[in-house]
């Protein structure tokens, strides 16, 4: 379980590295699905395309976010770690943020025999 002390929300040190690993966990987390893939929200969700701008929004204050939830957005404290939640931080907080690869195709199923 993910919690506030240590460098969930060190994101002033964020690497590159850690901005596309947010990315890339943004997209295979499910935050595109209310955020959208462009980060201009969505109807069940706000955009998040200028948060970086917003100095309301710290980076603690969106670990805390990512970690409790609020409004309508569920906690994800079990789903995510420290780290991941580090990364996410450093990708919404990003000057560029980085486009994730795309996603990996899934595996054909096997033929029937």
């Amino acid at each position: 379980m993910a919690s506030l002390a240590g460098p969930a929300w060190a994101a002033s040190s964020a690497t590159k590295a850690q901005e596309k690993a947010g990315a890339v966990l943004f997209r295979d987390k499910g935050c595109t699905y209310c955020h959208g893939a462009d980060l201009l929200g969505t109807k069940k969700a706000p955009s998040l395309a200028t948060i970086r701008k917003d100095k309301a929004w710290t980076p603690e204050k969106i670990t805390t976010q990512i970690l409790d939830g609020g409004q309508k957005m569920p906690p994800f404290s079990d789903s995510l770690s420290d780290e991941e939640i580090a990364d996410l931080v450093a990708y919404l907080r990003a000057k560029k943020r980085p486009i994730p690869p795309p996603a990996p195709a899934a595996a054909p199923s096997a033929p029937p025999k």
